[in-house]
């Protein structure tokens, strides 16, 4: 892949790179951190994509992995995330309103991923289930509880503006 090539994809798919990276850590500089791993991982790739939903779906289902491994880190355990002593806002994503954003990262990783991928990234069940690497059956509870999770927060933020 030549730097043209790379540019191109940087600009198409930057934001579903993050987004799936921020879903998954939580934290905007270890999101940015992992979606530049990921471009490197592409520029360095010497394989070809049949199709631009190929190159996505690899792009997700390497964005899935490094997150995986950040989490699972030794630096990334022991680490207190600055959260504690400013709360940092979660970006909006271009064409969101940004109100269910922040309520999606209040979710388990787990369903909070389905959730983006289907939602967000417009993947169907079975596409999910390849890049998070679980079975259909999986990622349909995982959306199911993330969906009744997500109810929940809502009707909590409804009850906390109406004073009740």
């Amino acid at each position: 892949m030549n730097a043209d090539e790379l540019d191109r994809c940087m600009r198409a798919y930057y934001k579903c790179v993050y987004g799936m990276a921020l879903c998954r850590c939580k934290s905007p500089a270890d999101a940015d951190d992992i979606a530049q791993d990921v471009f490197l991982k592409l520029f360095l790739y010497e394989g070809t994509f049949d199709s631009e939903p190929q190159l996505k779906a690899w792009l997700m289902r390497c964005t899935v992995n490094h997150s995986i491994n950040l989490v699972k880190s030794g630096w990334h355990r022991l680490s207190r995330p600055l959260d504690d002593a400013a709360e940092i806002p979660a970006p909006v994503l271009d064409g969101e309103s940004g109100t269910l954003l922040p309520l999606i990262l209040k979710l388990g990783r787990n369903n909070r991923t389905a959730l983006y991928l289907y939602y967000y990234e417009r993947y169907t069940v079975e596409e999910t289930a390849r890049i998070t690497g679980v079975s259909v059956t999986a990622v349909r509870s995982r959306l199911a509880r993330g969906r009744q999770q997500l109810k929940k927060l809502i009707e909590s933020e409804r009850n906390k503006e109406n004073g009740l």
